[in-house]
């Protein structure tokens, strides 16, 4: 059995892996403007609107409906079918509220709440690998996200100085993040 103070650890990691990454996504929207938020390089390429709307989904999805069993409705294609532009607001505020009341939910879960099974988007999974799911997931779409804003804009992104030290809101020089 893996010791309650090590589930609650990784719980809160992971909300603040979920927050940091937040912050670094906002941070690239708002220095694209309308149509950089929705290029793509090619077809087979999503622009950081799509990949903002995906992970809105995702987390939903995963997070709120899956593990805390609250509504939410997603429609996956949509979310890369999307074209924009939307409203900066149309997209940023599901985004953040969702990722809010997520990171709320992860720190909650129970010992027993992390080994349960549940059944998301037809796998069969725990609570924890649930969690270990979104956080990889979200970490690798901000990573896009990141390299479409670089792209575009010519801009250095980083989040630590020189010396390797977090540099965004919150850091408290805490590992993880």
């Amino acid at each position: 059995m893996i010791p309650p103070a090590l589930l609650r650890d990784f719980c809160e990691a992971a909300a603040r892996k979920l927050e940091k990454d937040r912050y670094q996504i906002e941070r690239c929207c708002g220095l694209l403007d309308d149509r950089q938020l929705w290029t793509r390089a090619n077809a087979h390429c999503n622009s950081v609107g799509n990949l903002v709307l995906h992970l809105t989904g995702n987390v939903g999805q995963w997070i709120l409906a899956g593990l805390a069993a609250e509504p939410f409705r997603r429609d996956r294609p949509a979310e890369f079918a999307e074209r924009g532009p939307l409203q900066r607001s149309a997209l940023l505020g599901p985004f953040n509220d969702v990722v809010t009341r997520a990171t709320r939910v992860i720190r909650r879960l129970e010992p027993a709440a992390l080994r349960r099974e549940y059944v998301i988007q037809a796998y069969r999974v725990s609570g924890l690998l649930a969690v270990f799911h979104v956080a990889e997931h979200f970490s690798f779409h901000t990573g896009q996200i990141v390299q479409i804003t670089k792209a575009l804009r010519d801009v250095d992104l980083s989040l630590y100085d020189a010396d390797g030290r977090p540099t965004w809101p919150g850091a408290d020089g805490r590992w993880p993040w």
